[in-house]
């Protein structure tokens, strides 16, 4: 920032030449270079700091490079600091010009005798840029415009947040992926950046992914029809217990799975037959909660090996659910908590399992669904 204190600015002159407030002209004493973008606006008017700050705001908003603020009724002996102070809240505090501003320079002189400051702002962020800024009311908000990002796949977003809460956007985008496997394919890395101080922020997001955008989408459209599939599997009358076998049945009999880690989880399972336990489980929990069935996913450790499965709700009781324990066994099977042996989970994020054992065996319907159902 530059600051200089002048009685004429010429350089001010030239560039808003064609404004009629300026019957004088503004002679220079150091010349400076026009910028690119010139705004011809009405006059601003600034009678206190306040007001200087207000008007200082709204032309950074703008992606305004030069404007003049005039200052009559701003009192002399406060205006410097004023100025200086307003520069430093916009370019620090100020969300917005915390993110756009690389630089902003003023000059503190008169025309025709009456004071007033010009302001050349320098932007690491055009107008466009500006202008494509999402506002959020409050950070529950920005969650649902960070939601619907993921699912378009795109490859970042700017937001304005009023009443910011911090947030961890990179856990966010995890645990929004591990909710709907049916819409993300891929969890990006998220790089996260946040401007200003006070309520509100300007979060910047970069989503990173190593699949193409067209690929995911590609992804995503073949992988719907499978979820739909899925919901017309399950029996309208049937008991939980009967809906939840169901939908095993229709998961476990696609394919001979092989079970391999994959950066596509849900399209790998769904359409090549490959995934791992936190594949199955995230698959086995969306399409029973698309099905109105209380279904959640348990993350741990089987036999000392990181694992994942879920915890359903049977009528009033929670029980365990490993898909791929109950491939390994042959059959369909519930849990309680003293059934897990073998397994370690932290007890304090999941409901208790302590219903009475499950042992009935499931029927496989007549029609199962085949490998190239969906």
């Amino acid at each position: 920032m530059k600051r200089k204190l002048l009685p004429l600015i010429p350089a001010l002159c030239l560039l808003l030449g064609g404004c009629g407030w300026l019957n004088g002209s503004f002679v220079s004493v150091t010349p400076h270079e026009a910028p690119k973008q010139v705004s011809h606006t009405d006059t601003i008017v600034a009678a206190d700091y306040m007001e200087f700050l207000s008007a200082l705001k709204q032309l950074v908003s703008a992606g305004t490079e030069v404007a003049a603020i005039h200052v009559e009724e701003y009192p002399e002996d406060t205006l410097e600091a004023g100025v200086r102070r307003a520069v430093f809240n916009v370019t620090h505090s100020d969300p917005v010009g915390a993110y756009a501003v690389e630089d902003i320079q003023y000059e503190i002189g008169s025309s025709s005798g009456l004071p007033a400051v010009s302001i050349t702002v320098t932007y690491r962020h055009n107008s466009t840029e500006l202008q494509r800024i999402r506002r959020a009311a409050d950070s529950e908000q920005a969650r649902t415009i960070v939601a619907n990002a993921l699912e378009g796949y795109e490859a970042g977003i700017v937001m304005l947040v009023n009443r910011y809460e911090n947030t961890d956007f990179s856990q966010f985008a995890q645990d929004y992926a591990n909710d709907h496997p049916e819409t993300i394919m891929e969890v990006p890395k998220v790089t996260q950046a946040q401007y200003g101080a006070g309520d509100s922020r300007v979060v910047e997001l970069i989503f990173s992914y190593q699949t193409s955008r067209d690929s995911l989408r590609r992804m995503q459209a073949q992988v719907k029809p499978v979820f739909d599939s899925a919901v017309l599997y399950v029996s309208g009358d049937g008991d939980d217990y009967q809906k939840f076998s169901q939908l095993y049945a229709f998961l476990m009999e696609r394919f001979e799975y092989k079970q391999e880690t994959s950066i596509t989880p849900a399209y790998s399972l769904l359409r090549h037959g490959t995934g791992d336990s936190r594949a199955f489980a995230q698959v086995y929990a969306a399409m029973c909660r698309d099905a109105g069935l209380t279904c959640m996913t348990v993350t741990g450790t089987r036999d000392g090996e990181p694992w994942t499965w879920n915890i359903l709700l049977d009528g009033e009781e929670y029980y365990h659910v490993d898909l791929l324990r109950c491939s390994e066994n042959g059959r369909y099977r519930e849990q309680t908590d003293a059934e897990m042996e073998g397994y370690v989970w932290d007890y304090s994020e999941y409901p208790a399992c302590t219903g009475s054992p499950v042992t009935a065996e499931t029927t496989a319907p007549e029609t199962q669904p085949t490998e190239n159902d969906g």
